[in-house]
């Protein structure tokens, strides 16, 4: 068994209990002010490519004689000499017909201010 020092037991008497204190504020009222900001940014890239497997030959025009077979060399010719006209013939073979490439880039910015106001 173990013994108690005398200075333990001196110690022990010199300790008291502790009692908390009320506390009040000393403010009546008040605010808070806060002032958020966010950058958001977005970056896209598209890139489209539009392939042809087969051949197409087109002609249009105004004031042109197109035969009843157009093709790629043949012979057209103005119906009206003088007249305005217009002409136009499109030969598409295999491969890329058409590219589409779109870089986009989006940057919003945001700022929200936020306002607290309270009493006691």
């Amino acid at each position: 068994m173990r013994h108690i020092t005398p200075a333990l037991l001196l110690a022990a008497g010199f300790i008291s209990p502790c009692y908390a204190a009320p506390v009040t504020p000393n403010f009546t009222s008040g605010t808070i002010t806060s002032e958020t900001r966010t950058r958001t940014e977005v970056v896209e890239v598209i890139k489209q490519i539009e392939y042809t497997t087969g051949t197409s030959y087109t002609v249009t025009g105004t004031n042109i004689n197109i035969p009843g077979t157009p093709s790629p060399g043949a012979n057209y010719t103005i119906i009206n000499q003088g007249a305005p006209f217009q002409f136009s013939e499109t030969h598409l073979t295999p491969g890329i017909a058409k590219e589409t490439w779109i870089d986009r880039k989006t940057v919003e910015d945001s700022t929200t201010n936020t306002l607290s106001v309270f009493t006691q």
